[in-house]
């Protein structure tokens, strides 16, 4: 088994964002709503793809609000 050496926020990880759907899935189908394994995989690629673009953006808005200059 191969050790982890490499980190990422939380919010990037497919497994997570896999879970929560997951467990929204289910309560969607307690519901009478049913969200098939294919949709919750797209979903989570989806909203995968999504944080990371939010986390793009915030971080230009926030060079282009900043009140200092980036120096050394």
């Amino acid at each position: 088994m191969s050790e982890i050496t490499e980190y990422k926020p939380w919010y990037q990880s497919k497994t997570v964002w896999g879970a929560l759907i997951a467990i929204g899935a289910s309560v969607l189908r307690v519901k009478g709503v049913d969200v098939g394994l294919a949709e919750q995989g797209q979903l989570a690629d989806a909203v995968v793809s999504m944080v990371g673009s939010f986390g793009g953006l915030l971080a230009i808005y926030g060079r282009l609000s900043a009140k200092k200059v980036i120096g050394g």
